[in-house]
């Protein structure tokens, strides 16, 4: 055991393992901002004219057309992480969790090549698929390895700390655009396309090294393997209990998850598993259309379209994604102790409101009071939305939805995140373009509406187990159940503690929940005339009948 893994074993081992999926982090969220500075560069656009609709004496179908191309330039590299999420979905679980974080790495290096040496917009959008494809495979592997490798009770912070090394790689690609855009020449917009590589050099360099998923192992049969890797992580024998323990578990874990199908998504059971679908599906798309990525990917186009000069819009481009990691910090300590729905309510509450204020200040751009407002507002809604949302989409879903079709259901609500990503980044410059600060309204009345869908639909998941979650949705019926599960979350008795201690037996907790159940929901929910809909279970909906 001592010459594996590096020769690591124990916390030493846990912290390589985070430094490798952390670098990942920051490569997600370095390619998100990196196109954020370029974009402005005389020197990008000259190379690249049909996507520059800020060139003096265009008319306004030309503008339409050019910021459409451009549109289509820096979301093509979402349509490929998209795609790269799709296909892990068939190759991850036999390549494994190591070899296909390697391989994603070794397409992102030939994508980022390809960008940083383009000189037609095709080559340049080609490369941007490509990144994009090895991005997507990374990004549905690397938070599965990297949970599947260390203690159940740290998950939610890892997760949230994930998240603010996302924001840690947009903050970084910022600053070097800036840096850069005082290079003569191209070099200027192809440095920073090209340094991403440093980032997959050193994943490369040290993925294989070290442990391989014991969940993965299991899945293949090689138990011996598995053991293994847990004693190295725990730093124990693989004789200790301990290891026993933590064997039984995965064994029972993957032997769930193995039954379930793609069809079991959709299925209208008494786990009211299709419910429980939409809600992750919804709450990854709500990420998406909230607009964050209108400002992450063109922060600094905003800016100079707020009157700021070439530099100062890359200047605070670079201020905001800085403070934007800042943000990100307080969630990784809050998420536990306040929980999911405050977290989520408060951000999109922030989220609205901010956006309003943006769509106002915007329509006076050449009022220079109006000008300081809009920046600081932008500021503003990274705050909210780094507080509420950032990592909370990766964690939520996977805590929503039942064991048998978690996989699916990650891989479903993936997939969600990239295809509307991917449309907001697409119509942000054609919007800007035709309907200018209107912009910031559409997307204020979207994250309005978010607000009372989380109240309303999506239930408390901190400090529930997967099996506490079965018992809540197992208790709604029919399709008032949609509005009823979050009150069920309120009143069902926790069997945990804050710190994983049992406070009450699982047969006490059922008890009395369904004593306060019978006391708490409307004697309508048990009529023969109750009505029925999409998430009522066939058997339900036949002994209704």
């Amino acid at each position: 055991m001592g010459k594996k893994y590096l020769g690591l074993s124990g916390p030493s081992l846990n912290w390589a393992i985070g430094a490798v999926a952390g670098c990942d982090f920051l490569l997600f969220g370095y390619d998100q901002g990196v196109m954020g500075g370029i974009l402005t560069l005389p020197a990008f656009l000259d190379q690249f004219p049909d996507i520059n609709d800020v060139a003096p004496g265009l008319d306004q179908a030309t503008k339409s057309s050019r910021s459409t191309y451009q549109g289509v330039a820096v979301a093509s590299y979402n349509l490929g992480c998209f795609l790269g999420a799709i296909i892990t979905i068939f190759i991850g679980n036999p390549l494994g969790r190591r070899r296909m974080i390697f391989l994603g790495t070794a397409i992102m290096i030939v994508g980022a090549a390809l960008q940083a040496s383009a000189f037609t917009l095709e080559h340049f959008i080609i490369g941007r698929i490509i990144t994009g494809i090895g991005n997507g495979g990374n990004t549905s592997t690397v938070p599965m390895w990297q949970s599947e490798t260390c203690s159940a009770h740290k998950r939610g912070k890892l997760v949230m700390i994930e998240g603010a090394l996302i924001t840690g790689g947009i903050m970084i690609s910022y600053w070097i655009d800036l840096g850069l855009s005082f290079a003569p020449g191209s070099v200027a917009w192809r440095f920073p396309l090209a340094f991403q590589i440093v980032f997959c050099v050193f994943i490369l360099c040290f993925v294989l090294s070290l442990p391989e998923s014991p969940r993965w192992l299991v899945l293949k049969g090689r138990d011996d393997e598995a053991r293994e890797v847990i004693a190295a992580i725990a730093e124990v024998e693989d004789s200790d209990k301990y290891v026993d323990n933590e064997f039984r578990a995965i064994k029972e874990t993957v032997s769930e998850m193995s039954q379930g199908r793609y069809s079991d998504l959709f299925a209208r059971d008494k786990n009211r598993t299709l419910h429980r679908t939409i809600i992750a599906y919804v709450n990854q798309m709500f990420q998406q259309i909230s607009g964050i990525n209108l400002i992450t990917y063109y922060a600094a186009t905003i800016y100079r379209g707020l009157g700021m000069s070439p530099f100062m819009s890359r200047l605070l481009a670079a201020l905001n994604g800085t403070e934007y990691f800042i943000a990100s910090w307080p969630s990784v300590f809050l998420v536990e102790r306040v929980g999911r729905r405050k977290l989520m309510l408060f951000g999109a509450i922030g989220q609205a409101l901010t956006m309003a204020i943006l769509a106002g200040v915007g329509s006076q751009k050449d009022n220079t009071a109006c000008q300081i407002a809009g920046i600081v507002f932008l500021f503003v809604f990274n705050t909210f939305f780094a507080v509420g949302w950032l990592g909370m989409t990766w964690l939520y879903p996977a805590e929503i939805t039942p064991l048998r079709t978690r996989a699916p259901a990650n891989a479903l609500s993936t997939s969600s995140n990239w295809i509307f990503n991917f449309m907001v980044v697409m119509i942000t410059p054609v919007a800007f373009t035709n309907i200018g600060h209107h912009t910031y309204t559409i997307f204020a009345i979207i994250n309005a509406v978010i607000v009372p869908s989380v109240y309303f639909f999506f239930p408390e998941t901190a400090y529930r187990s997967l099996e506490e979650m079965d018992t809540i949705f197992q208790k709604v019926h029919g399709w008032k159940g949609a509005f009823q599960v979050v009150h069920q979350a309120r009143i069902e008795p926790r069997r945990y503690g804050k710190n994983g201690e049992l406070l009450i037996a699982a047969d006490e907790a059922d008890e009395k929940g369904n004593t306060e159940h019978g006391s708490g929901t409307s004697s309508e929910e048990d009529s023969p005339g109750s009505g029925h809909g999409i998430f009522l279970s066939n058997d339900e909906e036949t002994q209704r009948r």
